[in-house]
């Protein structure tokens, strides 16, 4: 298993307010599948992890930022949740882009919680079947989305969970979908 992800990289993009165990906990399964991963943010140094939105969680470092980060770089990418999290990353015109042009790429993108607020801001939830937290799924309808209640969904690149007891699936689900994935340029070739 440690050898299934090697020579992938997964940007992770999170802000101030990230629900620390859903930026941790599939950050070390793919670790542990041999991907690196990098957070990206809206602002260098660091970001405040929270647990259960309300406790402080500690700090992540920043290894870039979004402005600067390009699709091409990366293999796959996550969107951990909180609620704060998202809310800024959605008013964010550069996160908004990267996450758009990564959906549309066709690469593995996999949302948590509220991290699909992003995906409804970047148009790409229209037709799709996700899941989320029970509190966005009506913005998730309302963005012409799918919406089941599920532990974990794929839909064709798209991978969502609801809420931190559904990490592990999420996590599984992530490392797999990344371990067969094909980007649109590799399927055409």
């Amino acid at each position: 298993m440690a050898e299934t992800l090697q020579s992938k990289r997964v940007a992770i993009l999170a802000a101030d307010g990230v629900e620390r165990v859903e930026l941790e906990q599939p950050r070390e399964a793919l670790e542990r599948a041999g991907a690196q991963t990098e957070v990206l943010s809206i602002h260098d140094g660091e970001i405040k992890a929270r647990k259960n939105d309300l406790d402080e969680a500690g700090t992540f470092t920043v290894d870039g930022l979004i402005a600067d980060a390009s699709v091409g770089d990366y293999d796959a990418l996550l969107l951990p949740g909180g609620t704060v999290n998202p809310d800024q990353l959605r008013v964010d015109k550069d996160a908004v882009s990267f996450v758009r042009d990564f959906v549309e790429s066709g690469k593995p993108v996999a949302a948590i919680c509220h991290g699909p607020w992003t995906l409804i801001e970047a148009g790409v939830a229209t037709g799709r079947t996700l899941t989320s937290f029970p509190s966005i799924r009506t913005d998730l309808r309302n963005a012409g989305a799918n919406v089941v209640d599920q532990e974990v969904v794929v839909d064709k690149n798209l991978i969502t969970s609801r809420s931190p007891e559904d990490l592990p699936a999420f996590s599984e689900a992530i490392v797999s979908q990344l371990a067969g994935s094909t980007t649109k340029e590799e399927e055409t070739s």
